[in-house]
């Protein structure tokens, strides 16, 4: 992706199953939402997607802020009536830290 790191966010999705449908319906209706074409949308990259068993996948995904609501409408468009969603945006630590860690050495909080 082009955008530097302060040009985007991370979000990560949990799309909890609904064992009220089986992995059969799950995979038909996800089909028919078109979700394997539309999620996520252009210009949005997958980090990471995670099975945890008994509880669904847990997406992360690396997006400028400008396509937040598109991703939202994705996830409203073809998961709703599959997965229960929680979405939780956050950002890279990483680059904080070593501030931090260089900011304590030099004897600073």
């Amino acid at each position: 992706m082009a955008s530097s790191a302060s040009e985007t966010l991370l979000l990560t999705v949990f799309l909890r199953h609904d064992q009220s449908n089986n992995l059969d319906a799950v995979q038909t209706k996800l089909k028919d939402a078109g979700w394997w074409d539309r999620f996520p949308p252009p210009g949005v990259e997958i980090v990471s997607w995670t099975v945890a068993m008994g509880f669904g996948q847990i997406v992360t995904l690396r997006l400028p802020a400008s396509k937040l609501a598109e991703v939202n409408v994705e996830l409203e468009r073809s998961a709703w009536g599959v997965f229960r969603t929680e979405c939780y945006p956050a950002y890279d630590f990483i680059p904080v830290r070593e501030r931090i860690k260089e900011r304590v050495r030099k004897g600073g909080k």
